[in-house]
């Protein structure tokens, strides 16, 4: 076993849990099922194959053999984006109903509302099998499709993938990797409040239990099924000197590529 580090960074994201209809939702976080299926569509797995096994490689490992652990550096703001879909066409282009039939003229518009995060950033520990992370790794490096932060419109900046092999990636995320905040520390401070995501109970006993509908059981369109979990949140202090700037570019690069000693 060994871990990987990811920074899931960009303009968008939206991490829905029960989205469907009129209104897609997004949580605070990434999902369990938005990494998995991130995962699966860069190695260009089709739906139906998304969380086969990997019988090519020892132990044939599957996505649900891995663990992550969240650091939430910068929540975003929720943003809402209003669509519309149907009015204003001829009555042989307007929406159908359910048994075939066209949409009355006066109920052919369909309103929906797409929720997203809004400039987010967080740092993700995955720990697995070393020989699926080194896969994953090479995949999200080489993606046969794109990378996406929970919908395809939500492209990720880069860097996506920060170190592999990484033999603490818990530790990486309390005490080394760059923190991107959403304002600098104060000038005497020496701590900073972080809030972190975990799969299991933490040692925390002002951590906030509940629960996700976010573990997948299929992926194939019109077959969705997802299991239950529950999740720990915690806050805790980070040291203050992880502060990456406004610009976090250049402290991200030297964790990445740090000088010989």
């Amino acid at each position: 076993m060994s871990g990987m580090l990811l920074r899931l960074a960009g303009p968008l994201a939206a991490f829905g849990t029960s989205a469907a209809f009129h209104h897609r939702d997004t949580i605070a976080h990434p999902t369990r099922s938005a990494l998995i299926g991130m995962f699966a569509a860069c190695a260009g797995r089709p739906r139906s194959q998304a969380l086969s096994a990997f019988t090519d490689l020892p132990g044939h490992p599957r996505y649900h053999d891995l663990g992550f652990a969240l650091r939430i550096d910068r929540p975003g703001s929720l943003y809402t984006d209003f669509h519309t879909v149907g009015g204003g066409y001829p009555r042989d282009q307007q929406l159908r109903t359910s048994s075939g039939t066209r949409r009355r003229e006066d109920a052919s518009t369909l309103v929906s509302y797409r929720h997203y995060l809004a400039d987010p950033v967080f740092t993700v520990a995955v720990t697995g099998p070393t020989t699926l992370l080194e896969r994953i790794a090479h995949h999200l490096e080489h993606p046969r499709y794109a990378p996406y932060l929970g919908r395809r419109n939500c492209v990720p900046t880069e860097p996506l993938v920060l170190a592999t092999g990484v033999s603490d990636p818990v530790g990486e995320l309390t005490g080394r990797v760059p923190l991107s905040l959403a304002r600098p520390p104060r000038p005497d401070a020496d701590t900073v409040p972080v809030d972190f995501i975990w799969e299991h109970p933490p040692p925390s006993p002002d951590a906030v239990e509940y629960e996700l509908l976010d573990v997948p059981e299929d992926f194939t369109q019109g077959r969705r099924r997802y299991q239950l979990r529950s999740v720990w949140r915690t806050r805790q202090p980070l040291p203050a000197a992880l502060y990456a700037g406004p610009r976090p570019w250049k402290s991200l690069s030297a964790y990445m590529h740090p000088e010989p000693a």
